[in-house]
């Protein structure tokens, strides 16, 4: 309520008599000031120093000097204090605080408690983060043998090498494939992480690591892993022709050693069959047949399972065959069942012109003699086998098939031209016959026993596959 001159007149009197007027040396309090307080800081890096700066004005933006201001610091959404300072005669003051990585723990409070002539002020402001540059590195061997593990390690540090702990996506490419992300991992506090892998194929690696609150996030550059074989290559001569007839690469090997399985021939296979190896008048149908399925070794050297069809009175000798050469590690280009070549018209059952011009090794196929149109092979049978055919030729009536260099050269481990050739003896001991020798060197007949698979090889004067 605001008073009148007449009022306040009025009042003074009632004072004075009654004795409680003002004396001349007395003092009126005044209102306490507004108070202005001002808390600033300037970015800076984690884990480094920035000065807190503090600013206390009253009324008209005079400096508020002598007065005291705590400061707290929000650490995991807890104030806690962390001194108190001293206004100048300015009105300023100063404190040195350390910034955590944790923008959240980043974030401060002053406050002035007031005093008789000033208002209490409070100022909260978080101070912001700097990001340091960082760097990603992906490591590891570079080369691992097939089917074995390998640790691929993720270090992620500072430009100035302190360890970075967050997130890093790790990518990968498999046989030069398009990059898909394989883990997301977390690198600890001394930035790294580690993933034990087992690359079946050459493969390429890299790693980004995911941007923080005071670090850049980074890319790695690639680590390069080469699938290096557990076996040993086929090195043929440079001179050698290569086959005419691409296959894709068959399966990894199943199992332990060769693994042979010889089963009834299932429905899937027999309809893949039909029309093709198989068709009305052979001489043998599917409850005379078998599938055999079986590890070999490829010429790079790696493990791979393959399959043919045999006589049921054969199969298991073809097996107990690749059985030991894997033993041995005696190298098949390749063992896809006939009926994937397709029919051929040259010789009425599954093409056998396009299986060795792939180096294919394969059994039972109900068609002509390859040369011969009208004389049935004895692979309609399943009883016959016929083994890496790129490099070892037939001399057919027709002339040297699938090519003619083979047929003056032989290999220690792929190629033969004489019963002393290590696949020849070990066929003979398994019951198998090379019957046409150097007429037919990829053929080979079970005749049941090592004595009659012993006898020397017969002339193909008439017809031999």
């Amino acid at each position: 309520m605001r008073l009148g001159p007449a009022a306040a007149a009025a009042l003074l009197s009632l004072a004075v008599a009654l004795g409680v007027a003002p004396t001349a040396d007395a003092v009126v309090p005044a209102r306490a000031a507004t108070t202005e307080l001002s808390l600033q800081a300037d970015p800076a890096y984690a884990d480094n120093d920035t000065t807190l700066r503090v600013q206390l004005a009253g009324d008209g933006g005079q400096p508020v000097a002598g007065a005291q201001v705590t400061l707290e610091r929000r650490t995991s959404q807890v104030w806690a204090p962390i001194g108190s300072v001293t206004t100048d005669e300015n009105g300023r003051a100063g404190q040195v605080v350390t910034l955590s990585r944790a923008a959240g723990d980043n974030v401060f409070r002053a406050t002035f408690a007031g005093d008789e002539t000033h208002e209490p002020a409070t100022r909260q402001a978080r101070v912001d983060l700097k990001r340091r540059a960082s760097r990603v590195v992906v490591g590891g061997p570079g080369s691992v043998v097939d089917g074995r593990s390998v640790v691929v390690r993720v270090r992620w540090r500072t430009g100035h090498d302190k360890p970075v702990a967050g997130t890093v996506k790790l990518f990968r490419s498999l046989a030069g494939g398009p990059w898909k992300k394989v883990r997301t991992l977390t690198t600890g506090d001394d930035g790294r992480a580690r993933i034990e892998v087992k690359p079946r194929q050459d493969s390429r690696w890299r790693a980004r690591a995911v941007r923080r609150a005071w670090v850049e996030g980074d890319r790695s550059r690639v680590h390069r892993i080469d699938n290096l074989p557990p076996g040993t290559p086929v090195r043929l001569p440079k001179a050698a022709p290569r086959p005419r007839k691409n296959l894709p690469l068959q399966p990894r090997a199943v199992g332990a050693g060769a693994n042979v399985v010889v089963t009834p021939v299932p429905g899937r296979v027999w309809r893949q069959m039909t029309g093709i190896s198989w068709h009305r008048g052979c001489p043998v149908g599917r409850a005379g047949l078998r599938l055999v399925r079986v590890n070999y070794w490829d010429y790079a050297g790696y493990p791979r399972r393959g399959e043919l069809v045999a006589n049921s009175g054969a199969a298991r000798a073809m097996g107990a065959v690749f059985a030991e050469m894997y033993r041995r590690e005696l190298p098949v280009r390749s063992m896809f069942r006939v009926d994937r070549f397709g029919w051929g018209k040259r010789t009425r059952g599954g093409d056998d012109y396009a299986s060795m011009a792939a180096g294919n090794t394969s059994a039972f196929n109900c068609r002509d003699v390859t040369g011969r149109p009208g004389v049935r092979s004895p692979h309609s049978y399943g009883r016959s086998l016929d083994v890496n055919t790129w490099e070892n030729p037939y001399r057919s009536a027709r002339g040297t098939v699938p090519n003619r260099w083979w047929q003056g050269h032989s290999h220690p481990r792929v190629a033969w031209r004489s019963r002393s050739h290590p696949v020849v003896a070990l066929m003979a001991r398994h019951g198998f016959r090379w019957t046409y020798g150097l007429g037919d060197t990829q053929h080979f007949d079970y005749v049941g026993s090592r004595a009659r698979a012993a006898v020397a090889p017969r002339a193909c004067d008439r017809y031999c596959d």
